[in-house]
């Protein structure tokens, strides 16, 4: 096979979350350990640190990414979901593995993927573990795919775990609470391994520090470790792509240090806090990171690991921005955002996944925009005819399109210059717009 129908193999052969919702899912590790076993444990051969979280473990990822290749170690990244190209989930040093890579990985372990039977998700941990191991990373940085105990990625052992936040998302599967939610992000807290949770939150925070203890694992607060503050005026207020943030770290002598961040959605400022706070770990491990590695790397982090969808500008004429946050704290942090954009008209082109409760988001969103509704191009993506009728019972009002393109082409050309387009409300939608 080819690249091309190697991947129609792997998307028509194996349950895929991302087609088929949470029937792809699977409540167990048995698969993935059996799928590593027939490939030598490739998990154990290489160094680690797992990041996991309801909100920005995507950016918090990559943003460590960026660091560790800046102050020159070899660096594996895992993520999930890709957004246009599947290879996006396996980069070497911001280098998406190869496509024949992928088709002779498939090739070698066809059989065993038909006898195990594993979901796509086990398939492509496995294949990143295999090819960190084969390209000899010095350290790899592995993103939870969903939850974290019963994550694919929950076999490694890290020399760090960091879980971001807690918020709702998942909740069919997570559970209906988020001391329940919390409950999963912690099972990738492993005993002795220290662990970083990015924010401390009140109604969450014994869960992890009761795990931590459990497990004799030393647990901070990243959010207790730092003072972070935007400079000067909000600079997103024209569109532009970085963000120049103050940092302190508290209880300290040290005197302020100055970034520039060229991810500028405002919520990158909890999420710098939980990278901060694991490059402080990292260099107690015995890691050389300079204060000029972690500036020189902030201030690229697109650039050098591939990160898109994230308060990302797609265009000035009209201000035109995109952004995947997908559940309630997401859009609540987008929304802020885009509160701080000067614009005469907002231009929502929005699209969700159908099974997913959207009152919540729905409840939260201007209803003086105007509405863009479309369908993601996935089977799992909500009728757009859906979204406008339940958009309608929360005062949201637009038209509804066929597809995520002529929504975005039809709020483009119905802009004016002083209007803001924003794309969102799905990872997905974002993907056809980047």
């Amino acid at each position: 096979m080819n690249y091309q129908q190697t991947l129609d193999y792997l998307y028509s052969q194996l349950p895929m979350f991302t087609r088929d919702g949470p029937s792809a899912f699977k409540k167990d590790l048995t698969n993935t350990i059996e799928l590593c076993t027939r490939l030598g444990d490739p998990q154990d051969k290489f160094k680690s640190i797992h990041i996991g979280g309801t909100n920005g473990k995507g950016s918090t990822s990559h943003m460590l990414a960026a660091i560790l290749q800046t102050a020159g170690y070899k660096t594996g990244l895992y993520t999930s979901p890709h957004l246009r190209d599947f290879r996006e989930r396996i980069r070497i040093n911001g280098e998406m593995i190869s496509e024949q890579a992928v088709v002779d990985f498939v090739a070698r372990h066809k059989t065993d993927f038909e006898e195990i039977k594993p979901s796509f998700f086990e398939m492509t941990v496995a294949m990143a573990f295999d090819a960190f191991v084969k390209e000899q990373v010095e350290i790899a940085i592995i993103e939870v795919g969903l939850g974290g105990r019963l994550d694919s990625t929950n076999i490694i052992t890290p020399l760090l775990s960091v879980i971001t936040n807690i918020g709702w998302d998942h909740v069919n599967m997570l559970g209906d609470t988020l001391q329940l939610i919390a409950g999963e992000k912690a099972g990738i807290i492993k005993p002795n391994i220290p662990v970083i949770v990015g924010e401390y939150q009140p109604e969450v925070a014994d869960i992890f520090i009761n795990k931590a203890n459990e497990r004799k694992a030393p647990i901070r607060f990243a959010s207790e470790d730092w003072d972070i503050e935007v400079k000067g005026e909000r600079q997103k207020a024209k569109g532009e792509e970085f963000l120049d943030i103050e940092v302190r770290k508290k209880d300290s002598e040290l005197k302020t240090q100055d970034l520039r961040l060229d991810l500028p959605g405002t919520y990158q400022l909890k999420n710098v806090k939980a990278v901060l706070s694991a490059v402080d770990e990292l260099r107690e491990q015995g890691f050389t990171i300079t204060d000029e590695h972690i500036h020189t790397a902030l201030r690229q982090v697109k650039i050098l690991t591939g990160l898109h969808g994230r308060w990302e500008v797609l265009s000035h004429h009209p201000l035109t921005i995109c952004d995947t946050g997908h559940n309630p704290e997401g859009i609540a942090e987008v929304l802020k955002n885009i509160q701080n954009v000067p614009y005469k008209q907002l231009h929502f082109v929005m699209g969700v996944v159908n099974d997913k409760d959207i009152s919540k988001i729905l409840a939260m969103l201007p209803k003086s925009a105007i509405y863009y509704f479309c369908k993601p191009d996935i089977p799992r993506g909500l009728d757009s005819d859906g979204l406008k009728q339940q958009a309608a019972k929360f005062g949201l009002a637009g038209k509804n399109y066929p597809t995520v393109k002529a929504a975005f082409k039809a709020a483009q050309n119905n802009a004016g210059d002083n209007d803001l387009v924003f794309v969102g409300g799905s990872t997905f939608v974002v993907a056809e717009v980047v």
